[in-house]
């Protein structure tokens, strides 16, 4: 996908398309800190503004208008910089009318640097079920998945939007398989150990999952941070094995860091050392000879 950056070149730039919040760590939030403590730059563009994470209690939600958006995307689609991009990755929309803004910035990076990618991490709901208006979830599977270079699901986003049940392994890689992203990183999906997770990527020469223990009364944002590390890794020259290994422990590494002191938000700032040289270490098998998709 990227190639490692000849030496004294300009660093690629990152665009981070998602939420905004007042306190905690979600969204783009904790996908531009942790860019930017990697060393990127980091173009950030909301698409909503919120208190906290809803999960946190009942908040007042500010999307902007169809206009304001689009006036937004216009002035980025007309930035003399924007070949500086090497990345773009979207999370949360406010809106299912952003879709199109986003899809049209994604076309944009792509013509004026043909070796950018985009992340489309398809957030749009959990175990309980969509948390957004249905419209909206339909638009990033339309609009945005096709476009998509990788994407990363959790296990109801990949059901979601695939439309198929994906309650093993091998029922996950068939779902991941049938999206359009080359590569497809569920980031929430069975495990073969017991009392673990497995952050399956599925590409189309077979599939990794990188495995570790799950973390009782994990912070939200994990799939954010997850994202913007993965994103980054490849943007930074890495294989995808090492890519998503590293992505992974370090994910891992703040949520159990946090926990641990009894954080409800991911302590990314206090705890960013573990951004840069994560210690937990995850183990990873790889899973060959997959029938290629169609």
């Amino acid at each position: 996908m990227s190639a490692p950056l000849t030496p004294g070149a300009p660093r690629p730039e990152i665009l981070v398309v998602s939420s905004q919040v007042v306190r905690g760590a979600v969204g783009g939030r904790v996908a531009v800190f942790a860019l930017e403590r990697l060393g990127f730059k980091v173009w950030f563009l909301p698409t909503v503004l919120l208190p906290w994470h809803p999960g946190q209690g009942r908040g007042t939600r500010h999307v902007a208008s169809d206009e304001t958006f689009t006036a937004l995307v216009e002035d980025l689609l007309g930035a003399d910089t924007l070949a500086n991009i090497g990345a773009v990755v979207s999370g949360y929309l406010g809106a299912p009318s952003q879709a199109h803004g986003l899809a049209r910035l994604v076309d944009r990076v792509k013509q004026v640097n043909p070796d950018a990618f985009y992340l489309c991490d398809p957030v749009c709901g959990d175990h309980n079920g969509l948390y957004l208006p249905e419209e909206t979830a339909t638009a990033i599977r339309d609009e945005l998945l096709p476009r998509a270079d990788v994407a990363t699901p959790n296990l109801f986003e990949l059901e979601w939007m695939s439309g198929l049940a994906a309650d093993t392994e091998q029922m996950s890689i068939a779902a991941a398989r049938s999206l359009a992203p080359a590569r497809v990183l569920v980031t929430s999906a069975p495990a073969l150990r017991r009392n673990a997770v497995s952050n399956l990527l599925v590409t189309a020469k077979g599939a990794i999952a990188a495995e570790h223990g799950i973390v009782p009364d994990a912070p939200n944002g994990t799939g954010d941070l997850m994202s913007a590390l993965f994103a980054a890794h490849l943007l930074d020259g890495l294989d995808d094995e090492s890519a998503l290994k590293r992505a992974a422990g370090t994910t891992f590494e703040m949520v159990a860091r946090s926990v641990r002191q009894g954080a409800r938000d991911l302590l990314i700032a206090s705890e960013q050392a573990s951004l840069v040289g994560p210690m937990a270490m995850v183990s990873c098998r790889r899973i060959l000879d997959l029938p290629i998709r169609a």
